[in-house]
C-alpha cells in the first residue's frame, strides 16, 4: 500500500504532465496555405448550409447567416425576388466589375450605405438571384468543410471589383500600385486588358493597361500593369519559404504584377527574370500536391486554381470542391514530418477562400470605408473557410473579416507586427484569431469525402486554363 506522500507525489506528477501536455501545443503554424477561388457569395454557394441548420439573418454564434428567401430585387414587383436553383456549372459569367459593384450595391446616400438590391448582369436578367443546388452532392466538400472547421458569416473582399485587384489584395493588402497611391485612395479596380501574347503584369506588352479608381469614384485613368509596393513575402522574417501556385500569367499571377519579383527582362514584353519568381512561382497548380507528396511543404502557400477546378460560373466542369478536398486531404493524410518531427496537419493553417462576388446576390451590406478609401472598399461578401487541428467542428464566426485581416493573420503568425504593409493589414481590425487556439490538443484529421481525390488532378494532362474568362 502506498503511502500519503506517494499518493500525494503520484497525483503532482499527473498534475504537471496533463498541465505541459495541455499546454505545450504549437506556438504558431509552421504552415500557411490560403486556396483562392472564384467568384461566389455565402448566400450563392453556401445556401445548402440551411437545408439541414439553423440559420437567420440576425444570427447567434450558432447560425449561418445565409438568407434562403425574399431576396431584394428592386426591378421586380415589391422589390422582393424569390431564389432559383442553378447548377455549380450553370449560369453565366456575370458582371463583376466596379460599375457591376455600383450596380449591384445601389448605394444610398442617406444611410450611407448599400441597398443590396441591384442586379448588374445584362447578359441574363435575374440570373445573379440563384443559388447552387446541391442535390446531387456536388459542393458536399465545401459543406463538409464548413461543418468540420470554421466558417466566417462576414467575409467580405475588400475590393469593388475583379480578380485581378483581389489577387494583389491577398498577396500584398492593396492593389495600388505604389504605397503612395494606397494612401491617396488610389486603386487598380479591374482585370487587365488582353495583349497578343495573353500575358500580363510586368511582361506584359507596350499599350497593356488596368483602371485606377481615383477619389471621387473616377475609373477613367489608365496605367501599365507593374506596380511596385511591398507585398507580405517583403515582410516575413528571411526563414519563412513561400510558393505561390498558379494556372495563369494574368490577372491571378499576383506577384507578376510586383517590379521587383517580376523583374522584367524589358520595360516593355519581357519576362520575369527574378530569382524569387522564378524559385517561387509556380504556374502548374497540381504540383501542389506533388510537392506535398514529396514532403516539399513551404512555409506560405498561395494556390489557385485552373479554370476547370475554379467555381467560376458559366464554366462546364465542377472540379472546385473536389480540388479544395484534395489540398485539404493532402495536409491532413501527410505522413511527411518536419524538422523539428511535428506533422504537417498538427502545424497547418488552411484558409478557402473565394476572390469576389462573381456578380452574384448577397444580402450583406458591406462596411464603406471612409475617404480616401471609400470609393472602392469594402466590396461584397465571399465566403471563408478556416481549417486547422486547432479549430473546433462547427464553429461560427460572428467577426466582420476582409483580405486585409488574412494578411493580418499571416503577419502575426510568423511574427512581424501585424498591419506593417500599412495597406489593409493596418485597416483591418482583427487577425482571425478566433478561428484557433493553439492550447488546444490537436484535432485528429477526419478525410473530406470527394468525387475526385489527388491521383485525378496530379494525372490530368489538359493544359491549365485561366480560372476565369471574363
Amino acid at each position: 500500500m502506498r503511502s500519503f506522500d506517494q499518493v500525494v507525489l503520484s497525483v503532482l506528477l499527473s498534475l504537471l504532465t496533463f498541465t505541459a501536455f495541455a499546454t505545450s501545443q504549437i506556438s504558431s503554424f509552421q504552415h500557411v496555405v490560403l486556396v483562392v477561388q472564384e467568384n461566389r457569395t455565402p448566400d450563392n454557394m453556401f445556401y445548402a448550409l440551411c437545408t439541414s441548420s439553423p440559420c437567420s439573418t440576425k444570427p447567434t454564434k450558432t447560425q449561418y447567416d445565409i438568407q434562403t428567401s425574399n431576396w431584394l430585387d428592386k426591378e421586380e414587383s415589391g422589390g422582393i425576388i424569390q431564389p432559383t436553383s442553378t447548377l455549380l456549372n450553370g449560369g453565366y459569367n456575370l458582371t463583376h466589375s466596379y460599375h457591376g459593384f455600383n450596380e449591384q450595391c445601389d448605394f444610398d446616400a442617406t444611410t450611407g450605405a448599400c441597398k443590396m438590391d441591384g442586379d448588374s448582369s445584362p447578359q441574363c436578367s435575374g440570373c445573379a438571384f440563384q443559388y447552387v443546388d446541391n442535390s446531387t452532392g456536388t459542393i458536399t466538400p465545401y459543406i463538409q468543410m464548413v461543418q468540420q472547421y470554421g466558417w466566417a458569416n462576414y467575409m467580405f473582399q475588400t475590393n469593388q471589383g475583379q480578380s485581378l485587384p483581389a489577387h494583389q489584395f491577398l498577396f500584398g493588402a492593396t492593389s495600388a500600385a505604389s504605397a503612395s497611391d494606397d494612401a491617396a485612395g488610389i486603386f487598380v479596380s479591374g482585370n487587365e486588358t488582353k495583349d497578343s501574347k495573353g500575358i500580363g503584369g510586368c511582361q506584359s506588352e507596350a499599350g497593356a493597361y488596368v483602371f485606377e479608381v481615383t477619389p471621387p469614384n473616377d475609373e477613367t485613368l489608365k496605367i501599365f500593369p507593374c506596380f511596385e509596393h511591398n507585398t507580405l513575402p517583403d515582410v516575413v522574417p528571411s526563414g519563412i519559404t513561400w510558393k505561390y501556385y498558379t494556372s495563369s500569367s494574368s490577372d491571378w499571377n499576383a506577384p507578376e504584377a510586383i517590379n521587383h519579383i517580376c523583374q522584367p527582362t524589358e520595360p516593355t514584353g519581357g519576362t520575369c527574370a527574378g530569382t524569387e519568381y522564378l524559385d517561387d512561382v509556380d504556374t502548374n497548380p497540381k504540383d501542389f500536391l506533388t510537392d506535398i507528396g514529396n514532403c516539399k511543404f513551404q512555409s506560405l502557400t498561395w494556390v489557385i486554381p485552373t479554370g476547370d477546378n475554379s467555381d467560376h460560373g458559366g464554366k462546364t466542369q465542377t472540379g472546385g470542391p473536389s480540388w479544395v478536398a484534395s489540398i485539404v486531404n493532402a495536409v491532413g493524410q501527410s505522413a511527411c514530418k518536419n524538422s523539428d518531427g511535428s506533422s504537417y496537419w498538427n502545424t497547418t493553417a488552411v484558409l478557402v477562400t473565394w476572390d469576389d462576388w462573381g456578380g452574384w446576390y448577397d444580402h450583406e451590406p458591406p462596411t464603406i470605408l471612409a475617404q480616401p478609401e471609400g470609393d472602392y472598399q469594402y466590396g461584397f461578401r465571399v465566403p471563408l473557410i478556416f481549417v486547422s487541428a486547432y479549430t473546433p467542428a462547427g464553429f461560427i464566426d460572428n467577426g466582420r473579416h476582409d483580405f486585409g485581416s488574412i494578411a493580418r493573420f499571416v503577419e502575426q503568425n510568423f511574427g512581424v507586427k501585424p498591419g506593417i504593409l500599412g495597406f489593409a493589414d493596418a485597416r483591418a481590425t482583427d487577425e482571425l484569431s478566433t478561428f484557433f487556439n493553439l492550447k488546444n490538443v490537436p484535432r485528429p484529421f477526419v478525410m473530406i469525402p470527394s468525387v475526385w481525390h489527388a491521383e485525378h488532378f496530379i494525372s490530368d494532362q489538359k493544359s491549365p486554363e485561366d480560372p476565369d474568362d471574363y
